[in-house]
Formats: C-alpha cells, sequence, structure tokens
C-alpha cells in the first residue's frame, strides 16, 4: 500500500493530498495543471520541497517531523514521464540495460528479464535498432520496458501516451493493460483522458487545483457529471474487454464481452482468444423495454437497470447485462426516462450498432472503428 500525507507549495496553488493507494493499479486523474505531475515527483522524490509523510509498504520515504527524506535511487520506483526520455546514442537493448539494478547486476538474470519485458511489450525485434530510427508508439514501449527492467517495486506512468496522436494512443494502451495484467507490480497512472483511467485502473483519485475532488471507482467516480466536466471531452465513454473470436472475412467480428455474451464489432486483427479492448460511446447505446425487432443494429443485449444518474441535461442509464455480463452506460433524455420508466431493476434491452464502437488491439498502425466521419448521434 502506498500511502501519502504530503503539502507541497507549488506556483499557483499548495498541493495538499491525503491518499491511501493499496489497488493494483490506482489512477490520478485531472485536469492539466491540477497538481499530478508534481504528486508523482513527491511520491518519486525527484520533489525535496515536499512535506508530510509518504509510506510504501513497511517502508517510510519521507516523514518531515522525523527528517527522513529517502532519495529517488533508493525508493525502486520505475517512473516514465510524457515524453519517455530514452538514452539516443544507445540502440533499444542498450536502453533496458540501462534500466536493470547497478545494486545487483547478474547478466543472465538481466538478460531473461530483458527477454520477458520485450517480449510482453512486442519489442524484442527492435533490440538492435538505435532510438532514432523508431516510431513514437515503439519508443514509448521501449521506455516503458526499461522502467520494468529496473525491477521496481512501483511503476509510477506519468500521462505515457500523452505525446502520442490518437490512433497510437488506441494501439498502446492493450499493452499497457498487459503489463497490468500480466506483472506482479503496483502502478500509479496519471491522465487526464477518462478512457485510459477507465481501461487499466481499479481506482481513481480525482484531483483539482491541489485537492482531492473524488476517490473510488473509475466507473462510478468519472460518471459524476462534475467529475467527468473535468476531461478535455466531457462525454461517457464506455471502455470493456473483449475475448476475441476467430477472425472473420468481411466487414466484422465477434468479441465476448463476457462468457456467452457475443458482440459483433468492425474487424480487426488478431488471433482467436486474444484480448482487446472495446469502446462504446454512451450516446451510441439505445434502450428499449421490450425486445426490438427489425433493426440494423448488430447487437440487441438484455440487462436490468442499476442506476440512473443525472448528467447536466441528459441523464446516464447504467444497464447490467445479462448472463454475467458487465455494465453499460446509456446516455438518455429525462423525457426518455419518464415514457420507458427507466429506473433500479427495470429489465431494458441495450441496442448498439457495430460501426458505434471502436476496437483497441495491440501492435496495429490503425484502430479498428466504424465510420467515424459520421457524428454519433444523441440517444433519444
Amino acid at each position: 500500500m502506498l500511502h501519502l500525507e504530503v503539502r507541497l507549495e507549488l506556483t499557483s496553488f499548495a498541493l495538499e493530498v491525503s491518499i491511501d493507494a493499496a489497488r493494483r493499479v490506482t489512477g490520478i486523474f485531472g485536469p492539466s495543471g491540477a497538481g499530478k505531475t508534481s504528486l508523482l515527483e513527491a511520491v518519486t522524490g525527484l520533489r525535496r520541497g515536499a512535506r508530510g509523510t509518504i509510506r510504501f509498504g513497511d517502508e517510510t520515504w519521507l516523514a518531515t517531523d522525523r527528517a527522513i527524506f529517502v532519495p529517488p535511487e533508493e525508493r525502486r520506483v520505475g517512473y516514465v514521464p510524457q515524453e519517455g526520455l530514452l538514452f539516443p546514442h544507445l540502440d533499444v537493448r542498450g536502453n533496458l540495460r540501462a534500466g536493470a539494478p547497478r545494486r545487483a547486476r547478474r547478466p543472465e538474470r538481466d538478460d531473461a528479464e530483458m527477454a520477458r519485458v520485450s517480449a510482453l511489450l512486442e519489442i524484442d525485434a527492435l533490440l538492435d535498432r538505435p532510438v532514432a530510427t523508431l516510431s513514437a508508439g515503439q519508443r514509448q514501449r521501449v521506455a516503458l520496458a526499461r522502467a520494468v527492467c529496473s525491477r521496481p517495486r512501483l511503476l509510477v506512468l506519468d500521462e505515457p501516451l500523452a505525446s502520442l496522436d490518437l490512433p497510437l494512443r488506441r494501439r498502446i494502451l492493450p499493452f499497457l493493460r498487459r503489463l497490468r495484467d500480466e506483472l506482479d507490480l503496483p502502478i500509479l497512472y496519471v491522465s487526464h483522458e477518462p478512457v485510459e483511467i477507465l481501461a487499466l485502473a481499479e481506482e481513481v483519485v480525482v484531483l483539482r487545483e491541489g485537492r482531492v475532488v473524488a476517490q473510488g471507482p473509475p466507473a462510478r467516480v468519472l460518471g459524476d457529471p462534475d467529475v467527468f466536466a473535468l476531461a478535455p471531452d466531457p462525454e461517457y465513454d464506455n471502455v470493456l474487454a473483449a475475448r476475441a473470436g476467430a477472425p472473420e472475412d468481411g466487414e466484422g467480428r465477434v468479441v465476448e464481452l463476457a462468457p456467452g455474451l457475443p458482440f459483433r464489432v468492425p474487424a480487426f486483427p488478431g488471433d482467436a482468444g486474444s484480448t482487446a479492448l472495446v469502446e462504446i460511446p454512451a450516446q451510441q447505446v439505445l434502450l428499449a423495454v421490450e425486445p426490438p425487432r427489425g433493426l440494423s443494429a448488430q447487437n440487441v443485449l438484455a440487462g436490468v437497470v442499476r442506476e440512473v444518474r443525472p448528467a447536466g441535461p441528459l441523464r446516464l442509464v447504467a444497464v447490467e447485462l445479462r448472463p454475467g455480463g458487465p455494465e453499460l452506460v446509456a446516455e438518455v433524455t429525462p423525457r426518455a426516462c419518464v415514457e420507458l420508466d427507466l429506473r433500479a431493476g427495470r429489465e431494458v434491452f441495450a441496442i448498439v450498432k457495430q460501426t458505434g464502437c471502436r476496437v483497441y488491439a495491440p501492435g496495429r498502425e490503425q484502430m479498428a472503428q466504424g465510420a467515424a466521419s459520421i457524428a454519433p448521434a444523441r440517444s433519444s
């Protein structure tokens, strides 16, 4: 567990937080200038002006009342800033070896760890490449691999996708999820993009002007209109993990959102059984209270309403899909809520067009998506 009781004077306000981060991935969410990077720099020890207490597990890294300050190199934190900051005079292999801890270097163990991490992030074919020849997405994966090769106790990622364009961000996001799932390593993940937090974090802490304004499960916290308004594009998106079925010819492919819960999405490359992320804007989800017929939409999913939340002039309706499926949020008007009697416990059918969702899968040059040139219509 990471425990923070920290105060840090910044230019326009004081960062003052009390946080207990006990989950595998804790997201730090908030607008630019909220103090997110400063908080991470206090955790890593790069900000000497921080006062208060920082504990990680049974170690105290900062306790100003007892004059304790553990220097950054002794905290064993793997830190990836926004730009990655690779060593330009080294090839990829050299950068990864530079990440190996100096305190106990063992070439055989270091090479085995490098091979494991390189395969995990699919950069094993790049090991002998100069970093100057890498694409932006490749460079960021190398930066992630170097941090993991340092064998840290805590991985800290400061908006690692912020410097990439949107297609690259969506391609690399599944690699980050793979790191989360396959490494026994707690992660602090900073982002101002809700999709990234929803895809990766198990808990989210929301910062605004140096203060914690919300904390809890990402879907619930980010469904709060006051919190979601802090995002650059304040529209709610569902992000669901899915298992890919066999590739198909043509324009679509079936994935499983849960065992026995098929869902048709745009075509994307990848083997059967591989994991992908499906983004479904809440605007693209229609709700019906009777089984719909004669639709062009490819996905009709039975479910039950769990909650209806206000979202400005609209409503967010959280639907638990059945059998045993995840939660899917639809955006509807107050009139629709009244006319359909949408309330907790109401049985409904969620309707999603195949072209209304996007698929994130690793290693592709472009993400699979529906007709991006058509603006999504608001549900009625």
